[in-house]
């Protein structure tokens, strides 16, 4: 019955909580906790935005999650970034996805990266940076003064995300926000980072076991003042299903993720299963009223 979707989804925790709670019990959940909203929908002819509350926005904004930064030279990082620009992003993260086994591995050169990013894009364009866990507290603090020297909006998961008093110390000593989420699943994992300080968590719907999960965690940080940013790098599916979230999102005023740069033609890898992919506009993805997802399947290219 796909309006108990909560109750579903306690029974599915519990049945299997010795394969979890995180990791792949939590991906399996969302995909069926996202089927369920997705059918809830079109029962009740709403798109899932409306059933979440309804949306603030249905244009949203999004910024470019630019990867794979750690073994590329400065000048490769800079071309890679322009274009990126090229699709009107409304911000930018440069992630490092460095050796998560190899701590602190070229500080000064992560430092001239910030630094040449900063300069090609101007002092105005809004910038993140995410260490992905590769630093330890002192190079996180190190490299945090300059991220907030150039204005950076956030610094995403400096230190190893077990290390939750890790996190803390660098909080304290530093001004720039400090986020860290897409490696928790769970409201308690989340409950964690709140309490050693971080301004923005980064819940990934697809971690959280869907909509479900995630809007727990939602009210949770609203209840403390934290910001939510949610973390998607999933294609199609899980990057819709974000943004009806993201719709609905009160006081969401940053731009939604989004790695999946459009080839020439306009499309991402999975995106041709659809009739309508949600594609981005410019610096902006319109959100369609349709029922449930809004996605119609198109099953011969499926096949």
């Amino acid at each position: 019955d796909a309006l108990d979707i909560s109750v579903l989804r306690e029974r599915m925790y519990h049945r299997a909580i010795k394969t979890g709670p995180d990791g792949a019990l939590a991906a399996a959940m969302a995909a069926l906790d996202i089927a369920l909203w997705d059918l809830k929908g079109k029962l009740l002819n709403q798109p899932i935005y409306k059933l979440l509350g309804g949306a603030w926005r249905t244009d949203i904004p999004w910024y470019a999650s630019a990867g794979n930064h750690a073994n590329r030279s400065i000048e490769d990082t800079l071309r890679n970034l322009e274009q990126w620009l090229k699709f009107k992003p409304a911000l930018i993260k440069i992630r490092l996805d460095g050796d998560r086994t190899v701590r602190d591995a070229d500080i000064p050169g992560d430092i001239a990266r910030i630094r040449a990013v900063r300069k090609l894009v101007g002092d105005k364009f809004p910038l993140v940076f995410d260490a992905n866990n590769n630093y330890s507290v002192q190079a996180a603090i190190r490299v945090g003064r300059v991220l907030e020297e150039l204005g950076f909006e956030w610094f995403e998961e400096p230190v190893q995300s077990y290390h939750i008093g890790n996190f803390e110390k660098v909080a304290d000593a530093l001004d720039i926000a400090i986020s860290a989420g897409e490696q928790e699943y769970t409201l308690q994992g989340f409950q964690r980072l709140i309490d050693a300080g971080l301004d923005i968590i980064q819940p990934d719907l697809i971690k959280t076991g869907g909509f479900t999960g995630l809007m727990e965690i939602a009210a949770l940080a609203k209840s403390s003042g934290v910001d939510v940013v949610p973390h998607q790098t999933q294609p199609s599916i899980g990057h819709v299903a974000n943004l009806h979230f993201v719709a609905a999102l009160a006081h969401g005023h940053y731009p939604a993720e989004y790695n999946d740069r459009p080839n020439p033609n306009g499309y991402g890898v999975q995106d041709a299963v659809f009739r309508n992919p949600i594609l981005p506009d410019g610096g902006v993805f319109h959100l369609p009223n349709q029922p449930g997802l809004g996605l119609e399947i198109n099953e011969d290219e499926l096949q």
